[in-house]
């Protein structure tokens, strides 16, 4: 998930107020704005509450004066007060507060997420979860005076409700906090007030919880009319803000920069970005040329893949921008471009489209595994400054040809998927590992060699029968953004002290991360990120002036110098623009979660597209299934509107229904607490993501990801879904209800938390199975690239006998195993997995593991070596890759292990469970103990046989017993099984 320290880089939230100097968190001006507040001592609460958001039929308050007793469910009806509002005055008696909730009488409840309202004494509102002061149907404006209308923007300030305090000249003021403003429009809170005689009025804002804008201690003076109030900006006789438009009829300006360029029949084209006064909606492509005639296509982002074309013909593209109103650019230059012959590049696969249940996972980073082309090796501008260089080690080492060379030493450790690091072309300085996309519409090249691209890689496995999961990032690009969608211009300066660090520009050269450019003979070239004139169009604060900072060699520090969320210099369209400040608050769905991370908003229509359309193009080529990054970081909505039905349909479109059914997506929900529920919040929990949506949300994608937070959030943990599909009926399988399934499955998070102890990681495991919509499909490692056991910054080291014992439960329990590359033979056990480029990978969890493979293996089958010379020999003798061989052998002939549902009922030990598949003709019936003995009972009758030993056991009472096997090793007695699996091991025997 993150490749990088978190703690080193989180940026404290600073007060708004601190930042701006517009709001202040006082009072208003005390010499005119006096306290007038109802005190504890009037013993009445008046409680408006807003329902528009709501839609119940009717209201109740149920609540408790503080120290006295609860009203009897539902509690009392509340009345219309005014438009979206009903109320209720309570008699407290000496009570100085109530405790309330909310409900529709019909058992829908809002209990402000679990915790009840705390209100006071006077007049209170309740509105979205948000609780002020103020009587939202007080003062209407509607008397024969003169009136005030006025209207106040929140826009940037972010406040839910919004309150008018104010005085007609010659008058008192209103109570404090004021009159409720309502929402006149997105951003806009509106009051008409009644001025009498009077002209003229003084007037201050506050949120009703104590938050004030009085113009920096003076108070607004407003006239009558109409006024607007915006980041301190008095505008009299002002427009409504919230009228009806002008139709816009301005046209977006001419897309520049369009290039077009071939590789074999395919053609990728480019422009820069058009800009609008409104925004630039979509692009239209024209293509003339060849046999086709003239194709228009509507483009979402600013890059477009045209395949299929014919062959050594000369096409023509031209780009119009069109905005939200329909009006469009005129046509941009025309590019040319003259196609070559048809690719000799491999067919694209077609996925194997079986239950991923089947198939333990091998997880590897590709950069690191095996080295089969030395050409592409490159160690970035870390080489020497990481250590690596001194080891002769560049960062991106392994590659595609090294993996489709090492697929047999995969298979003869019985694997049948492997899990890739992503495939995109990285763009940053230490981005080996894939997690730093530039342009997701391109193999990284660096990865790539003659007769070994990723499409023979996939095509390789596949001939192997095996699949390849491709890991993909919706969630961030690079920090230098994503080509074809934004990219970052920074401020640069060649002068004496940053001619080191900025390459000299040179215009013909496109980064690929391989290439080296001439000019700077560098493959890390940054010559096309920088600019010391402020570019146009540019949004960044203070382009270019001094910080006041130095650099830690004594460099002068300028703004703009380096991406940052908080600059301005991303769009807020395409990218979000705040550092996370709260890892289990809603914000991290909305914000950065690392410099080198540019945060996507995922939920904006063109970054979307831009996405969707980068990962059709790998579901094309065939790949079998996605491991997701970062997946708790998009709100569960996108996923289940836009991203998951995307695969979905691109897969069933291309490979059938089967296909998708089958195409395996799982996500990373980075969960790394020991509780069922992440620190109590849904949202931010493995499982949640496994659920379809259960009510409707607003049509904005935006508005939806707020909705859906708040509303489960409030829903708590006890109102999830839960599922049997993982458990027995019994002693019966029962077909599997996954109607409500959202398509992403995820990494067993708690399992990997603890799996510091098997034991631990199964009774945690089995603790969370019922509110994960199956259970069985749960991905279960012990340790990864990123974390080892209980947030374990090492690769794992509880040595030999633990590691046997581990996989023994892998193999066995339910969810699909995964090992991380070369823990068969507890590869750099104990070693910090990651230290980013402070020091060298080669003693990391991350270091090179191809000398451990040197040499040549065939595999004769899943688990089976027919023939092995040199090291990679050595490797294989090894006792944990002995135990692993025979473990994946078992899995495999022994459908209930794949795909059984499993029940501890009636049995007795520590690590033991029946599990049953059946399917057709197939009726797979297993009993497991790791470790332990156990006794089984209330269990079919007839003839077990152990897998591990081949004892035999009768069955005609319902009860079969078992002797401890030891730790590392396990029994698995099948009904009417296939006799004893493999031979006696180091554990298994």
């Amino acid at each position: 998930m993150r490749r990088r320290h978190r703690h080193r880089l989180l940026r404290p939230l600073v007060a708004f107020a601190a930042v701006t100097g517009i709001f202040a968190t006082a009072t208003p001006n005390a010499d005119s704005t006096p306290l007038e507040g109802t005190s504890a001592a009037s013993a009445t609460t008046t409680v408006f509450y807003y329902t528009k958001t709501k839609n119940w039929p009717a209201t109740y308050l149920h609540y408790a004066p503080d120290g006295g007793s609860w009203t009897t469910v539902p509690g009392v009806r509340m009345e219309t007060a005014c438009t979206d509002w009903v109320k209720e005055t309570v008699d407290l008696g000496s009570a100085a507060g109530l405790q309330a909730t909310f409900n529709n009488g019909s058992g829908t409840w809002d209990n402000n997420g679990g915790t009840n309202y705390a209100l006071g004494t006077g007049t209170v509102t309740v509105k979205d979860g948000v609780v002020a002061h103020s009587d939202p149907c007080a003062d209407t404006g509607t008397g024969t005076g003169n009136q005030a209308t006025v209207y106040y923007s929140t826009a940037t300030s972010g406040w839910s409700t919004a309150n008018l305090h104010y005085a007609p000249t010659g008058s008192s003021w209103t109570t404090v906090p004021g009159v409720g403003m309502e929402s006149a429009c997105t951003g806009w809170w509106k009051r008409t007030v009644d001025l009498g005689t009077a002209t003229t009025l003084k007037a201050a804002f506050n949120n009703g919880n104590g938050v004030w804008d009085n113009n920096n201690g003076g108070d607004y003076a407003l006239g009558s009319g109409t006024t607007t109030v915006k980041d301190r900006t008095v505008t009299a006789g002002a427009a409504d803000p919230c009228a009806a438009q002008a139709p816009d009829t301005q046209a977006p300006t001419t897309p520049t920069g369009v290039t077009a360029s071939a590789t074999g029949t395919s053609v990728v084209v480019s422009w820069k970005p058009a800009t609008d006064d409104t925004a630039v909606t979509k692009y239209q492509l024209t293509r003339t040329g060849g046999t086709e005639g003239t194709v228009v296509t509507d483009v979402g982002s600013t890059v477009w893949s045209d395949t299929g074309l014919a062959e050594k013909t000369t096409y023509t593209y031209t780009v119009k921008a069109v905005d939200a109103a329909g009006n469009t650019s005129p046509a941009s230059s025309a590019a040319p471009v003259t196609t070559g012959e048809k690719a000799p590049a491999p067919a694209a696969g077609t996925p194997l489209g079986t239950d991923p249940r089947k198939d333990p996972i091998y997880f590897v980073l590709t950069a690191r595994f095996y080295d089969g082309d030395t050409s592409n090796d490159r160690g970035g501008s870390q080489d020497v400054t990481s250590g690596n260089a001194a080891n002769n080690d560049p960062m991106f080492r392994g590659d595609f040809k090294g993996l489709v060379g090492k697929l047999d030493y995969i298979k003869a450790l019985g694997f049948s998927a492997v899990w890739i690091t992503p495939v995109v072309l990285n763009r940053s300085d230490y981005d080996y590992h894939g997690y730093h996309g530039y342009d997701f519409y391109k193999v990284d090249p660096r990865l790539e060699s003659a007769g070994a691209s990723y499409q023979d890689l996939i095509n390789a496995a596949h001939a192997k029968g095996m699949k390849i999961y491709q890991d993909v990032v919706y969630n961030h690009s690079s920090r230098w953004g994503a080509k074809g969608l934004f990219t970052p211009t920074v401020y640069g300066v060649r002068d004496t002290q940053w001619s080191w660090y900025y390459d000299e520009k040179n215009a013909g050269f496109d980064y690929d991360g391989l290439t080296v450019e001439p000019k700077s003979g560098k493959s890390y070239y940054n010559g096309d990120l920088w600019s010391t004139a402020e570019p146009s169009g540019n949004t960044c604060l203070n382009w270019g002036k001094p910080t006041g900072g130095k650099s830690p060699e004594g460099y002068t520090l300028y703004n703009c110098q380096w991406p940052s969320p908080t600059s301005g210099m991303f769009p807020k369209a395409y990218y979000h623009q705040c550092w996370i400040g709260n890892w289990e608050g809603e914000d991290s769905r909305s914000c950065w979660l690392h410099e080198d991370l540019a945060d996507f908003n995922t939920e904006n229509a063109t970054v979307q597209n831009y996405l969707i359309g980068a990962y059709d193009k790998y579901i094309d080529m065939g790949v079998d299934g996605f491991r997701v990054d970062t997946a708790v970081h998009i709100p569960r909505v996108t996923w289940n509107r836009r991203f998951l039905p995307a695969i979905h349909d691109r897969v069933t479109q291309r490979f059938g229904a089967d296909a998708a059914k089958n195409f395996f997506v799982f996500g990373e929900v980075g969960a790394f607490v020991n509780d069922k529920w992440n620190r109590g919040s849904v949202n931010h929990s493995a499982q949640f993501f496994t659920w379809k949506e259960r009510r409707e949300y607003s049509a904005d994608d935006e508005k939806a990801a707020i909705e859906q937070y708040d509303y489960e959030e409030q829903l708590g943990t006890g109102n999830q879904p839960t599922s049997a599909n993982a458990f027995l009926n019994g002693n019966s399988y029962h077909t599997p209800d996954r109607s409500q399934f959202s398509g992403m499955n995820i990494i067993d998070m708690r399992m990997h938390m603890n799996f510091g102890d098997a034991q631990n990681a199964y009774n945690n495991g089995k603790d969370s199975d019922d509110s994960v919509n199956d259970a069985t499909y749960n991905v279960v490692y012990v340790d990864s690239h990123d974390y080892g056991p209980n947030k374990s910054s090492t690769r794992y080291s509880g040595g030999t006998d633990a590691w046997a014992e581990n996989m023994a439960l892998m193999w066995t329990f339910r969810g699909i195993p995964t090992l991380y590359y070369g823990s068969e033979i507890e590869f750099q056990k104990g070693k910090q997995i990651d230290c980013g480029p402070t020091c060298p990978l080669a003693g990391t969890g991350r270091a090179y593991y191809g000398d451990h493979l040197a040499g040549g293996v065939t595999a004769s089958d899943f688990g089976t070596v027919a023939s092995a010379s040199g090291e990679v020999a050595t490797t294989l003798a090894q006792p944990l890759v002995k135990h692993l061989q025979r473990l994946n052998r078992i899995r495999r002939a022994i459908p209930a292990l794949q795909s059984g549902q499993y029940s501890t009922d009636g049995i007795t030990g520590s690590m033991a469970f029946k599990r049953r598949y059946t399917s057709g003709s197939t009726d797979s019936f297993a009993l497991v103990t790791v470790t332990g003995g156990a006794t089984y009972t209330g269990i079919p009758n007839g003839t077990y046989t152990d897998a591990v030993t081949g004892d035999v056991k009768t069955v005609s009472g319902g009860t079969l017993s078992v002797a401890a096997p030891g730790k590392g090793n396990l029994r698995v007695y099948v009904l009417n099984g296939p006799g004893k699996i493999g031979a006696d091991g180091p554990y298994l025997k």
